[in-house]
């Protein structure tokens, strides 16, 4: 029977229950990945993470994600959460206000600013790229988005840590108020070997500046509340299409609400990288039995 600490929280959250709901298991040395496996699909939540040893003297702790199907490399919400985690157990402490996760992506710097009584964590994005795609994709793309009008910025399939097609809308309203065909999106992302369709649209609000909605079907999700990854290459494709835009050096993006949620994901952009980041609030602290 393996026993070790573990956590629910809630990301990307400045208010309880807000934001995307992570599993994170303290004590994994001891777990096999079948095990982690069998306990991501019990947890059934969108992600899972296992914390371990790091093997790589220059990372502070290393972890293993996994969704109720498979583990993969890297997911934003699930580095911040993990290393929420390893700072309320005190597993590592940061050198210079920054942790270095160790995870099938590699090694990723973890900033951790504390303003006040709060503490935001950010991590630098993986290098993103535009993918070469097929004219048959495209045209399946803009199908899907054929019942709204498209912003300023063409729609992408980009990939950097996670492989997303990428649209911009034209308002705010029109994305909150879209229904997408889930059944196409999760055929796109078959097709292209991607995670979905990732949508966002430019906002007037005064409390962010960007508006997005993921549809992570390749991996069995219908809409993610909060996707890091997701974020960090559209932050990615905004800065390196308008440079000297409003939105080059960072922003604030609301998510979620279209789902019962209300996300909030900060965009720190300096010197080329991209930093997701925001909160996290800890829901569940005890111990799980799993055999």
């Amino acid at each position: 029977m393996l026993v070790s600490r573990y956590l629910q929280l809630d990301v990307f959250a400045r208010t309880m229950g807000g934001g995307n709901p992570l599993g994170v298991v303290i004590d994994a040395d001891g777990w096999s990945a079948e095990q982690m496996q069998s306990f991501a699909r019990w947890t059934n939540l969108v992600e899972t993470t296992f914390l371990l040893p790091p093997t790589d003297a220059a990372a502070s702790y290393r972890v293993r994600i996994f969704t109720p199907t498979s583990e993969i490399g890297f997911a934003g919400h699930p580095t911040i959460g993990s290393a929420h985690a390893v700072l309320e157990f005190g597993i590592a402490n940061p050198s210079h206000g920054v942790l270095i996760q160790e995870c099938a992506a590699g090694l990723l710097p973890i900033r951790v600013d504390r303003r006040h009584d709060q503490r935001d964590l950010f991590v630098r994005s993986p290098a993103a790229r535009l993918v070469e795609a097929g004219s048959t994709d495209e045209d399946r793309v803009r199908s899907l988005l054929a019942n709204v009008t498209l912003g300023r910025l063409p729609p992408a399939f980009v990939e950097g840590g996670r492989r997303w097609w990428l649209a911009e809308l034209e308002s705010e309203d029109e994305l909150r108020a879209w229904q997408p065909d889930h059944s196409r999106i999760t055929s796109l992302a078959a097709a292209t070997q991607s995670m979905g369709l990732s949508v966002f649209a430019r906002s007037d609000s005064s409390e962010h500046a960007l508006v997005v909605r993921a549809f992570p079907a390749g991996v069995g999700i219908v809409e993610d509340p909060a996707s890091g990854a997701a974020n960090g290459l559209i932050a990615a494709y905004i800065a390196g299409a308008e440079p000297n835009g409003s939105l080059a050096n960072g922003y604030r993006v609301s998510q979620g609400r279209e789902i019962g949620r209300d996300a909030t994901i900060n965009v720190d952009i300096r010197d080329g990288a991209i930093w997701i980041g925001g909160r996290t609030n800890t829901i569940v602290n005890g111990q799980v039995a799993w055999d």
